[in-house]
This record gives C-alpha cells, structure tokens and sequence, in this order.
C-alpha cells in the first residue's frame, strides 16, 4: 500500500506540483493545506504517513511550530521545505527533529530519497518504541510479580505464626477442660464447673470465629467471593445476632440495641446478603466486646434511612491511636495496645471485604483509653426499599 502524504505548503503552484510529482512516484496525497490550522485538521481527519511541511506559511503560526504541535499530538515523522537556507532557520528547524530537510526548488530525485529515509527511520523508530514498551511492560509486570510473591511470604509467615498461636491456646483450654472435666478424683461444686464450662464455650466460639474469618478471607482472595442481596429484615436480623451473641458471652458485657426509624411497616426491610451482613456485625461486636472491660457496655445502634441502612457499634474500651487507624484494615495489623488481649487482626479485613462487596463504607472515631465508634453504611443502589 503507498504511502500517505500531507503536502503543507501556502503557494499553490508549488502544492499542486509537490502533488503531481508524488503522485507519479507512487504516493498518495491525502491533502494540501496551506496554514497551520488547516494542517492540524487534515493530520486529525486523514491520518498521513508523513507531512511535507512548508517553514514559512500564511498566518501567525510558522512551520516549524506547526510540526512540533503535529510530532508532540500525532508523533508523524516531518519533512521540511523551504527556499531559505540560512543558518538560523536550519538551526530552528533541528530543534523540531525532522526527518529531513529539501531546499526549493525541489527535484524528484531527492523527494523521493528523503521520503524513504525519512518513512524507514519513522517505522524502525516505531518498532524501537513499541519494543522498549514491552520491555517495560515485561519489567513492570515481573516487578508486581516478584512483589506480590514477596507479599505472599510475609503473609504466610504470618498466618503460620497466627495460626500456631491462635489454634493453640483454645485448643489447649478445650483440652484441658475436658480433662479436667472427665478426671475420677477431681470433685467441683456446679459453680466450679459452670465456670470451667464457660471457658469451654469460650474457647470453642473463639475457633469457630477464626475459622470463619479465615474462609471468608479465603474466598475473597480466589475471587470466589460475591454478594447474594436478598429483602431483609434488618430489625430482626440484628435482634437474632445479638440474642445469639448475648447468650454465648462468658464475660458480663451488655449489649446495648437502640433503633431509629425501623419500627415502621415495611421500613426495616433492605437488600443484604445475610452471610456478608453476620460477619461484619460478629466482628466489629466482638472487638467492641474484646477490648472492653468486663461488666462495661457496648451500644449498637441501627438506623433506617431512605437510601441506607447505618449500623454503629461503639464501645468504652481501650481506644485505638491515630498511627494505629492508618493500617486498621490490613491483614495481621493489631493496636499497640492490646498486650495480652487475643487476636488475629483478622476481623476487621473481613469487615471491609463484606463491605465492599456491598458497595458499602465504614468510619471510625476512636481515643485511646475512651472507646471506639465504627459506622458502618452499605446503600440501597438496587432501589429495594419497602417489603414485597
């Protein structure tokens, strides 16, 4: 296929001669332009392989600005024309980097060989660019990949670390109790063993939680993870949650339920995935219970909105410092003040994993030593609203 050309020249006479000799070399003119307006929209409207570019052109605009604006926009190789040979114009013209340069009058010969070079230089520069592109591209992509494999180790060790610490000491009381339980010569008075079975219950929901937290976290990274948002009855669903919740506390925290703007008919009912829901509401119940001291209250409010529903659980506990809420939601990441207190710093990652696969948002206002409120907000974007 010829070559496409756009001939940029002001004197007439020269364009259409320019025009006639190409065309009898083999090319195709696409356009003539004859200012630099005009040869901005011929390059956006036909696309050339090359401009023939006149230095001095009718207008404010000279040439020479005309081919930078075109090579910075189109990346078109540029050939320049001109009558004038003095040193400042050809000093001026080099800082555009044409591909050449023809002095007027111009014979065939030399358009032709100008045009070849200039056509060969500009694809072999192509092909460089796209070359070093690739390379880039394979050098970034390999960069991600020995980072995110770098990540993944320090994740490992982690979860190994975790899971050896975390498994073991529940495992240990559950073991522990059952023998102490089972033991022929050990006699407990029914507060003794309502204790020890306390415990037990303990140590047996903190595994079951660490288990969910873990395949709920499993199943995000494989992508397996999706939102399910049926018609639900909030009111009721966190009336349940904190039932169950209450009845498996070992520890004499209260769980204070406020409501506003769900008791009207139909009004507490929103699209959620249940699932999703139950683990971000466990989790954040949990902490708000963990890090508080035993007998002190936790408050969990749930207000009905027009467009969402806000789920705020607020505690008295321990607090978390500002340094500490910039890595809140990242993986293994624990407050500095949390000493002895159990933990995975798992929680709070499925917390924002459920969240975001509601389209939801979380906040938190927290001070050390006074206590902590996180806020969670999911949208009704699938424009469900009063009960079916």
């Amino acid at each position: 296929m010829s070559a496409k050309i756009l001939i940029v020249e002001d004197e007439q006479l020269v364009a259409l001669n320019i025009q006639r000799r190409l065309t009898q070399l083999g090319y195709m003119v696409v356009a003539i332009a004859d200012s630099a307006q005009t040869a901005l929209e011929a390059v956006a409207k036909h696309r050339p392989d090359l401009v023939l570019m006149d230095i001095h052109l009718k207008g404010n605009i000279d040439g020479i600005t005309t081919a930078t604006q075109i090579r910075a926009e189109s990346h078109l190789p540029v050939i320049f024309l001109t009558a004038h040979a003095d040193e400042a114009t050809v000093s001026q013209a080099k800082e555009t980097q044409p591909f050449g340069y023809l002095i007027k009058p111009i014979q065939t010969k030399n358009l032709s060989t100008a045009i070849e070079i200039a056509l060969t230089r500009h694809q072999a520069e192509v092909m460089m660019q796209t070359a070093l592109d690739k390379e880039r591209e394979v050098s970034e992509s390999l960069q991600r990949a020995l980072e995110q494999e770098k990540n993944l180790n320090e994740l490992k060790s982690q979860f190994v670390s975790m899971i050896s610490h975390e498994f073991r000491n529940p495992l240990s009381t559950i073991i522990l109790g059952i023998d102490a339980l089972e033991g022929r010569n050990t006699q407990f008075t029914p507060e003794q063993r309502l204790q020890k079975l306390q415990r037990l219950k303990k140590a047996a929901n903190t595994l079951v939680q660490l288990i969910e937290d873990v395949l709920t976290l499993s199943e995000a990274e494989a992508k397996h993870f999706q939102c399910h948002p049926v018609p639900t009855d909030v009111l009721s669903f966190c009336q349940e949650l904190i039932d169950d919740f209450q009845s498996m506390l070992v520890s004499k925290h209260r769980i204070l339920f406020k409501v506003c703007g769900c008791q009207e008919a139909g009004k507490a009912f929103y699209n959620l995935d249940g699932k999703l829901l139950g683990h971000i509401l466990t989790n954040l119940l949990s902490n708000a219970i963990k890090y508080s001291a035993d007998g002190s209250e936790v408050e969990f409010l749930l207000s009905c909105e027009t467009e969402v529903v806000v789920f705020r659980i607020q505690d008295r506990g321990l607090g978390i410092s500002p340094e500490d809420r910039e890595h809140l939601f990242k993986s293994f990441r624990r407050g500095a003040n949390v000493k002895s207190i159990s933990g995975t710093g798992l929680g709070l990652v499925v917390v924002k994993k459920c969240l975001d696969a509601h389209q939801g948002s979380i906040t938190v206002e927290s001070e050390v030593g006074v206590g902590t409120t996180f806020t969670v907000t999911i949208p009704q974007n699938l424009g469900f609203q009063d009960k079916q």
